[in-house]
């Protein structure tokens, strides 16, 4: 059986299902191993299997500008809360 989601963002329950479509951009670069960005090159983590709880606190912290990386800033600044906490919770159930 499936780990419990986690809670998000202000105890929000994340929703893996939905949290499976959101992350669609994301593999974009976090999906290609040992994928580097382009100018300035930064090296792009694996997020896949990270704790719920990380994810959630790097996604509001890119959100707020606590964290500089301009790409990961904008991608953020679309989400809600609640798409944080689904996000999240679907990341944290890859292995």
């Amino acid at each position: 059986a499936a780990p419990a989601p986690a809670p998000g963002p202000d105890g929000l329950t994340g929703q893996p299902d939905k949290g499976k479509i959101l992350t669609y951009t994301c593999q974009g670069c976090h999906g290609i191993p040992g994928y580097k960005n382009a100018y300035p090159s930064f090296r792009v983590p694996k997020i896949g299997g990270q704790s719920s709880k990380y994810l959630t606190q790097a996604l509001v912290e890119y959100r707020e500008g606590k964290r500089k990386h301009p790409t990961m800033q904008a991608q953020a600044q679309s989400f809600t809360d609640q798409d944080i906490a689904d996000i999240s919770a679907f990341l944290s159930t890859l292995k």
